[in-house]
């Protein structure tokens, strides 16, 4: 590949991420919101702040580079805040809602390491210095959410499961005569 091309998808990329970004902006108030843990809320509120700095950072790269940031959609972060939205629509309660939140929460994260590890890469090969070390920055940064994420799920999820548990023990305490009828039916 002529480093001209190289170039080129370098800035197509770096667009695609700063959309990514802006519309993961208006997607975290909403997850927070939507959050049962106060922890877990926290988390979302502390990553919507860091986001608008990586946004910032990508406009710092973008100003160097004489180039806009607009002019591309990101399809793929698209469609993951999609299936964000519609976990908070389904009908989970308290922990359960919260382990889906966690789940959509890191792959997006997973998606954002895939891309700022790639365009940190070509920043590298094409010279650019400064933006490879504030894209690095950024990359270390999702990492280190994903890796937050991981361990409020590691409590989290246990919380869900005992919840299902206990639903299930609450259920059958209640109704032994339903199962009774499930077994000769």
């Amino acid at each position: 590949m002529e480093q001209n091309q190289l170039k080129e998808l370098y800035v197509e990329e770096l667009r695609d991420i700063y959309n990514a970004e802006n519309q993961l902006i208006k997607a975290l108030p909403k997850m927070a919101k939507a959050s049962t843990s106060d922890e877990l809320r926290a988390g979302f509120e502390e990553h919507l702040e860091q986001t608008k700095g990586h946004a910032q950072r990508l406009e710092q790269i973008f100003s160097a580079l004489g180039e806009k940031p607009s002019g591309k959609k990101c399809k793929g972060m698209e469609g993951l805040i999609e299936e964000g939205k519609e976990m908070m629509e389904e009908d989970l309660d308290g922990e359960a809602l919260d382990a889906g939140l966690i789940s959509a929460a890191q792959r997006v994260e997973h998606y954002e390491i895939a891309a700022y590890g790639c365009v940190r890469t070509y920043a590298k090969i094409l010279g650019e210095e400064e933006a490879a070390s504030l894209l690095e920055q950024t990359l270390e940064e999702e990492k280190e959410t994903d890796q937050k994420l991981t361990e409020l799920a590691e409590n989290i999820n246990v919380e869900a499961a005992g919840a299902v548990g206990e639903d299930d023990e609450e259920e059958q305490k209640r109704s032994p005569a339903r199962r009774g009828k499930a077994a000769r039916a």
